[in-house]
């Protein structure tokens, strides 16, 4: 019997960047945006405490604030204002993801110490 045992935080850290791999393929099938939402409220209680719990905080943040603003864009495309929000919008998917991503491959939290 030769099971690897994966310590917890390595297997927290691979959750993490699962959830953003579901975020970015969001842009292909949207419904792993979802998916990756609520992978982030199931496993918080594991990355409790770790450095990790910035990134869950951040990607969870990432899912309400672009839906919310995809709503807005959404509901406002025929007053024509509604195109620039949703561009503006995906752009800063793309953003956050990409900073999220790139800090926890550093293994560094998204926020400093004095913030949530």
């Amino acid at each position: 019997m030769n099971d690897i045992i994966i310590p917890k935080d390595d297997k927290n850290y691979n959750i993490t960047v699962i959830i953003y791999a579901l975020q970015a393929a969001s842009f292909i099938v949207g419904i792993t945006f979802l998916i990756a939402v609520i992978m982030n409220y199931v496993k918080r209680k594991d990355v409790e405490n770790t450095w990790l719990a910035s990134h869950f905080t951040w990607q969870i943040r990432t899912f309400w604030y672009a839906l919310l603003w995809l709503i807005i864009g959404g509901v406002t495309t025929f007053i024509i204002i509604g195109f620039p929000i949703l561009i503006v919008t995906t752009i800063w998917v793309i953003y956050r993801i990409a900073k999220g991503w790139i800090y926890v491959y550093d293994k560094k939290p998204m926020y400093s110490q004095s913030q949530p």
